[in-house]
């Protein structure tokens, strides 16, 4: 697994304008809370912190941050992006404890996508309707990710949540306060195919440069009979 430190600074200004004073200094403000301590205002490196942004895994790891002599081991809870610009505008790190449980978010990893006989021998395509879930789990037991094996799905199969294989310690937030099993997480499907539509809109056109061309026949007729009166 994959280890993340941050160097963070604690700040003393805060509202709007010691926000704006940080962001034009290359810096991103944030906080550290959780763990029945006091919030703690910091801020980190914006190009350094956007580098770890990168990776996958900087999103459900523990990560680490030192501030001053001190570290202390954090989840990413939420990220504030600039609306256009490729800025981070403010971050938001929960302490953990390792006897306390935590929620995340963390990725599905689908596997054998393009092996499965649905799509290797029977030409479907794959729909994921998730690609994340919510666990909960202790710090201990936290996962990267979820695997979604594939590898047996034909046309018309689908994984749904309560299917998914989770690791020991770990589980689905929203089965575990009695949501809904049988929810589709990935399926394979026949294409859809729209040659009907096609068909209808090409009989359309055809009746319709008929029509016309009856209409210049009828058209010519007249003009003729007219001169020969």
């Amino acid at each position: 697994m994959q280890s993340f430190e941050l160097i963070a600074e604690p700040r003393e200004d805060v509202g709007k304008g010691a926000s704006r004073r940080l962001r034009h200094a290359g810096r991103v403000p944030g906080i550290l809370y959780g763990s029945d301590k006091d919030v703690s205002m910091v801020s980190f490196d914006h190009d350094d912190l956007i580098q770890r942004l990168e990776y996958e895994a900087f999103f459900s790891h523990i990560l680490t941050i030192k501030l001053g002599s001190a570290s202390e081991n954090v989840v990413l809870k939420d990220l504030q992006r600039h609306p256009y610009k490729h800025r981070i505008v403010h971050v938001d790190f929960q302490r953990i404890n390792e006897k306390e449980e935590l929620t995340m978010r963390v990725p599905l990893h689908f596997l054998n996508e393009e092996s499965c006989p649905g799509v290797k021998t029977g030409g479907g395509v794959i729909s994921h309707i998730m690609t994340d879930i919510e666990i909960a789990c202790l710090p201990k037991d936290l996962p990267e990710y979820i695997e979604v094996d594939m590898g047996a799905m034909d046309v018309g199969d689908a994984i749904h949540l309560g299917e998914l294989k989770m690791p020991a310690g770990v589980e689905i937030l929203s089965l575990r306060h009695g949501g809904d099993a049988e929810l589709p997480v990935v399926n394979v499907h026949l294409p859809h195919v729209e040659v009907e539509e096609e068909e209808e809109e090409g009989a359309e056109e055809l009746a319709a440069a008929e029509a016309g061309e009856e209409e210049g026949e009828k058209s010519k007729e007249s003009e003729e009979e007219d001169k020969e009166d």
